[in-house]
């Protein structure tokens, strides 16, 4: 639908003239003359953005962005005046102005503005709705998400959780690949039972070892106890093994015989122990990439790739930015006993055009930077760190890395043409000034895409 647009000023000329030259570029223009008929109107109507002359008969369009400040705040308020001094924008801005523009109106500049303020009202919504969803997310176990990489995880999750299957859980450091472990462990028949985790890199070969199987007294300089080994421990429960790329040939070797058996004999010792333990393995390593260079066992990665859960990265994951930024700042405005109840759309837009290379362990210390710093009751973009504040893409992200499912240039061009469109709510005008494109150009495309019939682009083209 076309976005609505309430246009305020006392001369009947300007008004008909910026109600057809705005509804030429795919705006639904509603016009009035005076402040009284406007506040009429927004309590009558649904606008997606105000656009107000500053000089109005009986009152200024800066009062009337200040009664819209205070009782419609949602809705943008652009300021238009013949006047365009320094004083004059400050005091728009002041009052509540989403932008500031001047006399004699640029018709393209407008509709760039519009399409700005109306893009920044979506995101605006859209962190509400985040704000009042995130006490009810979509979620499994404690995995908060509701995009369709993190729906298809979750519908697998489902499926495997009462199964006895290993389960091998992959993904870039910092997506969470523990918590999934975790909320497999949660939602199956073995819940009652321990949930242990063990980091493979982080123990000496000797140590894991011992971790792992456990120990006889004697078995070593220290070793003045018996110790059980975590297979044992876990037993009716889930271990979990992360990290599992890093551990060394031997350790892969003796691991590889205590699943094959479903028994472990302990450092030092010479009697088998039986266990009965889910293994939910993790990585954030190219497993097959290390077997095919002898760096993992072939047979222990078939052992524990019976199920492959893969985590997407932050960055693929869209709005769940927003779902879990807002998460981490209830908890920690609690912990720090601050009134922070959300973020601003500009600090909001610049977490989604961030890339999160450290994934969602960077946004949870990233969150709890700002709720430290923030002296406001939702996080600016001033309280962000200064890489993602600045940060500006530089790379094309691609949604795969297998060779035979990346896009054409032709596929990657009409896949972004039409991203472009659906952002600007399906404004042609925009789009073509936001691509460098004619609009004849882009009806041309449209119609080659499919999006457009050919007698419709014949009239395009006849309108210019």
């Amino acid at each position: 639908m076309p976005n609505k647009v309430l246009f305020i000023d006392d001369e009947p000329e300007m008004r008909d003239l910026v109600k057809e030259a705005l509804g030429r570029r795919d705006f639904d223009v509603d016009i009035c003359g005076s402040v009284d008929d406007a506040l009429q109107r927004v309590e009558e109507a649904r606008f997606d953005v105000i656009v107000t002359d500053v000089n109005l008969e009986g009152t200024s369009g800066l009062d009337f962005c200040r009664r819209m400040s205070a009782s419609r705040p949602d809705i943008p308020v652009v300021v238009v005046t013949a006047f365009g001094s320094m004083e004059m924008a400050v005091g728009a801005i002041r009052a509540g102005a989403y932008d500031f523009i001047t006399k004699p109106i640029d018709m393209d500049q407008l509709s760039l503005t519009l399409g700005r303020a109306i893009q920044l009202r979506a995101l605006r919504d859209e962190v509400k709705r985040l704000r009042e969803q995130v006490n009810s997310p979509h979620m499994f176990s404690e995995i908060i998400g509701n995009s369709p990489p993190m729906e298809r995880v979750f519908d697998l999750l489902q499926r495997v959780s009462d199964s006895e299957a290993t389960v091998l859980v992959t993904g870039e450091s910092g997506t969470g690949k523990e918590l999934v472990a975790r909320a497999l462990h949660q939602k199956s028949r073995r819940s009652g039972g321990p949930f242990v985790a063990i980091n493979c890199a982080a123990l000496p070969e000797t140590i894991l070892e011992s971790e792992l199987f456990g120990h006889v007294r004697g078995a070593f300089t220290d070793a003045r106890l018996a110790k059980t080994g975590l297979l044992v421990g876990a037993s009716g429960g889930t271990l979990c093994l992360d990290e599992i790329g890093e551990m060394t040939p031997s350790t892969q070797v003796k691991l590889l015989r205590a699943l094959q058996e479903r028994t472990v004999r302990p450092v030092g010792g010479d009697q088998e122990v039986p266990f009965d333990a889910r293994i939910v393995a993790a990585t954030n390593r190219d497993l097959e990439t290390d077997v095919a260079e002898h760096r993992f066992r072939e047979d222990l990665y078939y052992r524990v790739n019976v199920v492959r859960v893969h985590v997407p990265p932050l960055r693929a994951r869209g709005n769940d930015i927003l779902l879990i930024a807002q998460a981490f700042i209830e908890r920690f405005a609690q912990r720090s006993a601050k009134a922070v109840r959300g973020i601003t759309s500009q600090a909001a837009e610049k977490l989604l055009a961030y890339d999160w290379p450290g994934n969602v362990r960077e946004l949870q210390n990233c969150i709890e930077r700002a709720i430290a710093l923030t002296q406001f009751e939702e996080l600016t973009v001033d309280d962000l760190p200064a890489k993602v504040r600045d940060y500006r893409a530089t790379q094309l992200l691609l949604p795969t890395e297998n060779p035979a499912e990346l896009l054409s240039i032709d596929e990657l061009e009409r896949r972004y043409v039409l991203r472009v469109l659906r952002t600007m709510n399906g404004n042609k005008t925009l789009t073509a000034q936001v691509l460098g494109l004619d609009r004849r150009t882009l009806y041309r495309r449209l119609e080659r895409y499919g999006e457009i019939q050919p007698v419709r682009l014949a009239a395009a083209e006849r309108t210019g």
